[in-house]
């Protein structure tokens, strides 16, 4: 049986031929590829004036934040910066 070119339902025929996959668009590793959008997302986001907090929670709080932010149509981070800012503007006329 000869081998033919246009023949691919005999795939061990073909098995050490390369065939061409999705072209490599950057030229830079996944790893670097990370490092560096995440530069330019925190860049973006301090020329927007926004600044980074870290807080940690219990699974139980996540959960409700979650299930509220998707409730009120927004993300987490808006949330918690709505709920903040409600606090802090009671805190104030008190």
């Amino acid at each position: 049986m000869a081998k033919q070119e246009t023949d691919r339902t005999t795939l061990d025929l073909f098995a050490d031929e390369r065939r061409r996959g999705r072209p490599k668009t950057n030229p830079l590793p996944r790893e670097a590829q990370l490092k560096y959008n995440k530069r330019n997302q925190l860049k973006r986001d301090r020329e927007r004036g926004l600044s980074r907090i870290e807080l940690k929670v219990d699974q139980a709080l996540l959960n409700r934040l979650n299930i509220l932010a998707a409730e009120q149509q927004l993300s987490r981070a808006d949330l918690i910066q709505a709920l903040l800012l409600q606090q802090l503007e009671q805190q104030d006329s008190q």
